[in-house]
């Protein structure tokens, strides 16, 4: 049976300008595509700024959501989340009805389930970093010895612990951020939005915090939806990949469908920089196991990079087995495949 998703968007559009409910209504009424109806839209002189965005998330998934400035992928994680009324479509989380809420029952659920994070980190100065990521408990109605116990365990998780009585003026970039990560976290998530929360980093935090990031998300049983414009980011942090367009989706799949089955040249172009061998996996290139397997068993498994697996058996001309870490047969993989897919000349 499988899992209901933990967030399920379908046909969601984002129109700005005036009229835009019935300026789509009327688009959409004249038949056609979603590119007919953008067109349309865009000749009154509005912006379909989200285009028929419709994709499922599983629980506990990490989805990033990633495209030019411009693509609409902040758009759309604001109207999924309702910070912005979405024009028409669904969004269920959860199995509710996001859509349907009320303006009192989106608070309660941005309180106790959905966390945010953006770029811009909107702490308070005037509060210290274990009040500041207590705020949203405050605001429930904690009181103040019992919201501090709970948010203790995240400060340091977070890797603050001994800063809990600093102020945000004393604190680096990357420690605001830390602070506006665990304030997301203080309600017990189980729905996570990032919209950029490292981009305003210099390069050796923000890789720090991705590493941190990472290591958060093992400990957690949390559902994140993360929006980014780096392919590099998104290929380390993500379990499946939304490439925006134009405010379409162009393309969803995991790190190594991106990089090595890109569905036009939009895609091929944020990856054309990419070591492919170091971010795909044995895995998207094993086949079922059969009696072709040579005699070699140069120690493949399905987690290893294609770039390591092709320099194991670079000298091999049959194909080899990939087993699990117990030794378990798991499928088999031919040496051509792996220097097909790193587009590279076997010698």
């Amino acid at each position: 049976m499988t899992a209901r998703p933990a967030i399920s968007v379908e046909g969601l559009w984002q129109v700005f300008g005036d009229g835009a409910a019935s300026a789509y209504q009327r688009a959409r009424d004249g038949g056609g595509d979603a590119a007919q109806i953008a067109a349309r839209l865009a000749d009154q002189g509005l912006i379909p700024a989200v285009r028929d965005a419709t994709f499922d998330v599983a629980p506990g998934e990490l989805f990033v959501i990633m495209g030019l400035s411009g693509s609409g992928k902040s758009t759309l994680i604001r109207g999924i989340s309702r910070l912005v009324e979405p024009t028409a479509g669904k969004v269920a989380i959860e199995g509710e009805d996001i859509l349907a809420a009320s303006r009192a029952r989106m608070t309660e659920l941005r309180r106790s389930r959905i966390g945010m994070v953006f770029q811009h980190f909107g702490l308070f100065p005037h509060l210290s970093v274990i009040d500041n990521v207590a705020f949203p408990l405050r605001v429930g109605g904690m009181g103040r010895k019992a919201r501090h116990d709970k948010v203790r365990p995240i400060i340091e998780m977070v890797g603050l612990k001994g800063r809990e009585t600093a102020y945000p003026r004393e604190l680096s970039g990357g420690q605001r951020q830390r602070v506006g990560i665990a304030r997301s976290l203080a309600g017990d998530c189980s729905v996570w939005f990032l919209d950029e929360p490292f981009s305003a980093l210099d390069p050796l935090i923000r890789r720090q915090l991705q590493d941190e990031f990472l290591d958060i998300r093992k400990r957690l049983n949390t559902t994140i939806v993360f929006i980014t414009h780096d392919i590099t980011e998104a290929l380390k942090l993500a379990d499946r990949i939304a490439i925006m367009r134009d405010g379409a989706i162009v393309q969803i799949g995991t790190p190594a469908e991106i990089v090595l089955q890109p569905v036009d040249a939009y895609v091929r172009e944020f990856s054309r920089d990419v070591a492919r061998g170091r971010h795909a996996k044995v895995a998207s290139v094993m086949r079922p196991a059969g009696d072709e397997i040579g005699p070699d068993d140069p120690g493949l498994r399905p987690g290893m990079t294609l770039e390591d697996a092709l320099g194991a058996c670079m000298s091999l001309y049959q194909p080899v087995p990939v087993r699990d870490a117990d030794g378990t047969l798991l499928g088999a993989v031919h040496p051509q495949d792996l220097a097909a897919a790193l587009q590279v000349e076997k010698t």
